[in-house]
């Protein structure tokens, strides 16, 4: 039952951190483009905080989630007699999951704070170019996701 409820909160976490990126990547910054660069930099600064609040929380409990139910398994195999070795995807998942946090933790704590710093002095041509950088990063940390997803789903399948 708590694997369950674990496992349901590692994807619940991983939909709103995925989501959120594809939502902000594909409908809501082409979304922006008829607006003034000061209205998309204002608005992409107010969304983003918002999102990167909830994706601290996603990661945390991605992690903390993702961690305990490899420490699970691995403990039951172990207590039954046999050797512990992780699947491939596993160890895929959990590496490519612990990049993206610091790719993450890069967007948060570096360029967000960047975009701050530009968008309250009204500093419009920094802000665009940080959020350019910004969005570089989230559409690597979008294909990771995806990448992840996709070798789970096929790991699990055979």
């Amino acid at each position: 039952m708590l694997y369950a409820f674990l496992k349901t909160v590692h994807l619940l976490a991983i939909i709103v951190w995925i989501g959120g990126m594809v939502f902000a990547h594909f409908f809501l910054r082409p979304a922006l483009a008829p607006f003034e660069p000061p209205v998309q930099l204002r608005l992409m600064h107010a969304v983003l905080g918002r999102f990167f609040a909830a994706v601290l929380v996603a990661a945390g409990l991605t992690l903390a989630s993702g961690g305990w139910m490899i420490g699970r398994v691995a403990r039951q195999v172990v207590q039954s007699g046999a050797a512990f070795t992780m699947p491939i995807e596993w160890v895929v998942m959990a590496a490519l999951g612990g990049v993206m946090v610091l790719i993450f933790g890069h967007i948060r704590f570096v360029l967000y704070k960047r975009l701050d710093l530009a968008v309250i002095s009204a500093d419009w041509p920094t802000a665009a170019a940080v959020l350019a950088s910004l969005r570089t990063w989230v559409k690597v940390n979008l294909a990771l996701g995806i990448v992840i997803i996709v070798i789970t789903l096929f790991g699990a399948a055979s």
